[in-house]
């Protein structure tokens, strides 16, 4: 994805991204300090919900939909806070401002990778559809095509997606970025620094399973260590380890896909295939009704789930693009945008 306004901004090395919470330099008002614990009470909230009490539930696509939800919603908190705490752009130290473009042109890149996986699995639900109308007719001709739609099913859904290529790099900066810059004499600058670093751990965290999930490599798959001094750490720390170790787990177990709802369709798939091989025996009739039945139940529940997530994804993507949209516009309100490519509306992405 390339934007020619946005002009290369390579990420920071700040060292302790806690070095801001010593008690050097601005201490912080009862009001920013209930601020900050509101903010971060209701992220380890998040945290908490996020993490499921059966296992079994991690990657179903109803939990990835929460995830993507409570992303969003964490995002648009953020964006409040910065309005309560009363922080013009004006005051944005320019650090700041070049890590959050940066950051947010990554996410975008990793929000269309995730649109185009999620596109591309509910293409196979029409091969899915082929087979259920041709298992109506029960003819031997009709078999010979049900078989072919469920392996050009079984091909569709185990290719590789190119747009993952570059997934693990992206997920790295973002992980580089969880550095915060050093704040100076700045009270309302140490709470924003705080709460973003909140927001970047989550947002690692979702893509890194998102990403582990479609590309089926257990390779993206990161583990963040922060502090035990945060409000929410123990939570997160919590959610990453039983999200991560169950993945992990399952990749372990040669499945070639960690989606419950998707691997749930395969077994259907698996199941009905011999059926179908040399025609039925009347003994077999029954069993295949039933194998017909859960499998137009079980691609209902995964096209409707593929449709769901993507709308959540794109609501997302909006959410970052306009937080960029708005910093561009406050920067030129304020005269601060000095590069004219970086003042010009950012648009649609381009893929």
């Amino acid at each position: 994805m390339s934007r020619p306004q946005d002009p290369h901004r390579p990420f920071f090395s700040f060292g302790n991204p806690f070095r801001m919470i010593s008690p050097k330099g601005s201490q912080l008002s009862p009001r920013l300090l209930s601020l900050l614990n509101a903010f971060e009470e209701t992220l380890a909230e998040r945290l908490r919900k996020l993490n499921p009490k059966d296992k079994n539930d991690i990657l179903s696509l109803t939990w990835m939909n929460y995830a993507m939800d409570s992303l969003c919603e964490t995002h648009t908190g953020i964006k409040t806070l910065i309005t309560d705490l009363e922080l013009p752009v004006t005051d944005w130290d320019e650090k700041w401002i070049d890590i959050y473009f940066d950051i947010s042109v990554k996410l975008l890149d990793i929000c269309i990778a995730f649109s185009s996986e999620l596109s591309r699995l509910n293409q196979g639900h029409l091969l899915l559809q082929c087979v259920l109308h041709n298992l109506e007719s029960n003819t031997s001709k009709k078999f010979v095509q049900v078989r072919s739609s469920l392996d050009s099913w079984r091909k569709h859904i185990s290719s590789k997606n190119l747009r993952f290529q570059n997934c693990r790099s992206i997920l790295d900066n973002l992980v580089e970025s969880l550095n915060l810059p050093k704040v100076k004499n700045s009270a309302k600058g140490k709470v924003l620094m705080q709460a973003m670093y909140g927001v970047k751990v989550l947002t690692v965290f979702v893509c890194s399973v998102f990403a582990a999930a479609f590309s089926g490599s257990s390779k993206n798959l990161l583990d963040l260590d922060v502090p035990n001094t945060i409000l929410w750490a123990q939570a997160y720390c919590n959610l990453q380890t039983n999200v991560n170790v169950k993945i992990r787990e399952t990749f372990s177990g040669g499945k070639f896909t960690v989606l419950k709802e998707l691997d749930a369709v395969d077994s259907i798939v698996k199941k009905l295939y011999p059926m179908i091989q040399d025609g039925l025996k009347p003994v077999e009739v029954e069993a295949l009704q039933n194998s017909v039945s859960d499998l137009r139940t079980g691609a209902e529940r995964l096209s409707q789930g593929l449709d769901f997530l993507a709308k959540e994804v794109d609501v997302f993507f909006k959410i970052v693009l306009s937080g960029r949209d708005a910093l561009l516009c406050n920067l030129r309100a304020s005269g601060a945008v000095t590069d004219p490519m970086l003042g010009t509306n950012v648009g649609e992405p381009t893929v």
